[in-house]
């Protein structure tokens, strides 16, 4: 049982030939047994990592009326602003506020032929008190965009697929976003749930947090394994998309967040690389080895299987994790969910 996440050097890509290929084995075997790693020598400024951090504070700062303007209540789409209690994972409540920001897009009109899952293109929402987040949010998007693609394109030549294979899941208006976290000190003593355990549902999540604070916990053969930050790094883990990709080979891994200890707080910031809302990954044809270390689909917490199609499994988590979001825009959707014509 490890005691902490594997650590994974990108730049070894850039080294050789013999030190690109071991830093795709390496990249494969870790995904197959954890899903989870440690990243560095991934490129991406201090001064950008150091910026955003900064303008996160300063929307956390902002009295409650600005943030609560930009509420995700006003947003079919559940961008903006989530109060503390406003989301819930695996049923609980989780105990973190947050913004959603993804790209800058027209909204789609619902109707006839219309897919459900198109409801969750459009525009962010910003706070007027705070101009240069936008700035800084969409950045960092378009950063760890091309740093995701180029993890994904790694994974493709160590699964012995062309370096190409996800690309065309990606190329026409791939949904990423951003949700820049902070979660209260509410642990005393006892720890509480800050979110609680699921699978991220995207194909791959790079994750952010500020220096010397911890809660993550990542689960493995029955324990936790405990993930704080460390300088320098990104905790990366898969989706149930790559799992999906993979016939299982790769892993989407449970994880959660405890709450930091009372008089403290933890900003933390997940970039979720996600393809398009109509996509659907790509079925990797892995070799009889591979394929015979391959477990089959994870199911998650409520038992729901991984859906084909990225926006149906997006649209799914969206539905059942901001209930008040949806009753609001799409009551048609809860009707249609209690009476078993909606997917999941």
């Amino acid at each position: 049982m490890p005691s902490t996440l594997p650590m994974l050097d990108l730049s070894r890509l850039d080294a050789s030939p013999a030190e690109a290929a071991a830093f795709r084995d390496d990249l494969r075997e870790v995904t197959h047994d954890v899903g989870f790693f440690y990243l560095t020598g991934h490129g991406i400024e201090q001064e950008l990592i150091d910026e955003l951090l900064a303008v996160a504070r300063r929307f956390f700062a902002l009295p409650t009326e600005a943030k609560l303007a930009i509420e995700n209540t006003h947003s079919p789409q559940f961008r903006g602003y989530t109060r503390v209690g406003g989301e819930r994972t695996h049923g609980d409540v989780d105990w973190r506020e947050q913004i959603d920001i993804g790209p800058e897009r027209d909204a789609v009109e619902p109707g006839p032929g219309v897919a459900d899952y198109w409801r969750l293109e459009g525009p962010n929402l910003w706070p007027e008190e705070l101009p240069e987040l936008k700035d800084v949010a969409l950045r960092w998007n378009e950063r760890l965009g091309a740093l995701g693609l180029r993890l994904m394109r790694e994974w493709a030549v160590s699964l012995g697929a062309p370096a190409d294979t996800f690309d065309e899941a990606f190329a026409h208006r791939p949904l990423s976003f951003t949700k820049i976290v902070r979660y209260p000190g509410e642990s005393a003593p006892e720890r509480q749930q800050g979110v609680g355990a699921h699978r991220d549902g995207g194909v791959l999540t790079l994750l952010l947090v500020e220096p010397g604070k911890a809660g993550l916990q990542v689960e493995h053969e029955g324990e936790w394994i405990e993930a704080p930050s460390i300088p320098g790094t990104f905790v990366v883990n898969i989706g149930e998309m790559l799992e999906l990709a993979t016939g299982g080979y790769l892993k989407a891994t449970l994880h959660r967040v405890q709450s930091p200890p009372e008089g403290t707080d933890r900003i933390s910031i997940p970039f979720f690389l996600n393809p398009a809302l109509d996509a659907r990954m790509p079925r990797l044809p892995l070799s009889p080895e591979l394929a015979r270390e391959a477990r089959g689909l994870s199911l998650d917490p409520t038992a729901s299987p991984i859906l084909e199609t990225y926006g149906d499994n997006a649209l799914r988590y969206r539905l059942r994790a901001h209930p008040n979001v949806a009753a609001i825009h799409h009551a048609d959707l809860l009707e249609r969910q209690r009476a078993g014509a909606l997917a999941g």
